[in-house]
């Protein structure tokens, strides 16, 4: 598969209100929220980056402003610092700067994640993509020299060459808060989907392989989306799309390697917190 085209580019869906962590985020992005030092949304960049990919776009709402700034050279504060010991500190945000290219796009109504995709549309043309949420922190598995969640998808694209999600185990009772999957079990930890259901009750769910916030697409998803009509709540739902597009393309569910972080809630959001505290910063 030398010649498959690798993965460059990757949709950021930042546009809803964190609602679970007002006030802070009455004024500030959810996505802004600092694990130690580094806010949620740099650690899913640099996961993208750490792939293979530089090309980033945010589908941001209102009041996201801070998302675009952070992602810019701030003149004042770098002069402000430059040559003192603090100016360490930035190392890792200008890496970031410097390696990627950024693209904004203004989802102007909260129709779910689905529409959020589908609103990236023009950033990513007809070309296979793939798209991190942010306050799905994936932390490195321990094994050394080992890509985090999305890394491992952008190289299982390689050899399969269609969409691919992440999955993992959850317990039964909480199936509710999640996308779940069937599917076949086609080599170790990689099943072919067969079915998706949004947040079914336990005694519903098909099984308990929950996706999370890491998917490669391929642009077909596009025409899916279009054709998904929203749920009871007016949403479009990515699973739908997918659902879908698994009946008549392959679409794989892989189990990834190494610890995901809830931090859109706020017991997920402090675990990481002392997490990346103990195994990151002070290291």
């Amino acid at each position: 598969m030398a010649n498959t085209p690798k993965v460059r580019k990757c949709l950021f869906p930042a546009a809803g209100y964190g609602t679970r962590f007002l006030p802070a985020t009455k004024a500030m992005p959810k996505e802004m929220l600092p694990i130690v030092n580094k806010p949620l949304i740099q650690y899913g960049v640099e996961e993208a980056l750490e792939a293979g990919i530089t090309q980033i776009g945010f589908i941001v709402g209102r009041g996201k402003r801070a998302i675009a700034d952070h992602f810019d050279t701030s003149y004042e504060l770098e002069h402000q610092i430059k040559g003192t010991s603090k100016e360490k500190y930035l190392d890792d945000i200008r890496e970031v700067i410097d390696k990627c290219d950024f693209l904004l796009m203004r989802q102007r109504e909260m129709l779910g994640l689905g529409h959020a995709i589908l609103t990236g549309e023009p950033m990513i043309g007809n070309e296979a993509f793939a798209v991190v949420l942010a306050d799905d922190l994936c932390a490195a598995p321990t094994e050394k020299d080992d890509m985090r969640a999305l890394g491992q998808l952008a190289k299982l694209y390689q050899r399969y060459q269609c969409s691919i999600i992440a999955i993992e185990e959850v317990p039964m009772e909480d199936t509710a808060s999640y996308g779940i999957i069937s599917g076949e079990l086609i080599a170790d930890g990689i099943y072919q989907v067969h079915d998706m259901v949004e947040k079914p009750k336990p005694e519903n769910a098909p099984s308990n392989m929950a996706i999370i916030g890491r998917y490669i697409l391929t642009p077909e998803i596009f025409s899916y989306l279009r054709k998904t009509k929203p749920g009871a709540n007016g949403e479009i739902q990515i699973t739908d799309a997918l659902k879908l597009m698994a009946k008549e393309h392959q679409v794989l569910a892989v189990k990834f390697k190494g610890r995901r972080f809830d931090c859109g809630s706020v017991e997920g959001f402090i675990e990481a917190t002392n997490y990346y505290y103990e195994n990151v910063y002070k290291n």
